[in-house]
């Protein structure tokens, strides 16, 4: 099994930026496809980001392209979400998700692929 921590969320006013971190224990995370995941009050889980396990795909919806950027250090055993122009409808509690092994498309990733989840870090953007 892998633990994975989240930390790097905050208040933030709409345009700013914040880098959100995934630390991983017990498993490397050369072994997993990386997700970021938020959710919001009322709302369902949504895929924002994600990259295989290999890091050589990435994947971002429409709503965050251009604006998000996901990578993954495998020496330091963390994952990284880089968030700039942050609007106020980014905000959302942010999780890191680990899926092992992962053949299938990293766009399709679903809450049912995900092996570990972080407990979430909230984000909050305001205007």
């Amino acid at each position: 099994q892998v633990q994975l921590v989240e930390s790097g969320g905050g208040l933030v006013q709409a345009g700013g930026s914040l880098r959100l971190s995934c630390a991983a224990s017990g498993r490397t995370l050369s072994d997993y496809a990386m997700g970021w995941f938020r959710q919001a009050p009322g709302k369902e889980r949504e895929l924002v980001a994600a990259i295989s396990w290999g890091g050589g795909t990435t994947y971002y919806p429409d709503s965050v392209k251009g604006r998000f950027t996901i990578s993954k250090d495998n020496a330091k055993n963390t994952a990284y979400l880089q968030m700039n122009s942050l609007k106020p409808e980014d905000t959302a509690v942010y999780y890191c998700a680990a899926d092992y092994r992962r053949y299938g498309s990293i766009w399709t990733l679903k809450s049912a692929d995900v092996d570990s989840w972080g407990k979430g870090t909230q984000v909050t953007v305001s205007s």
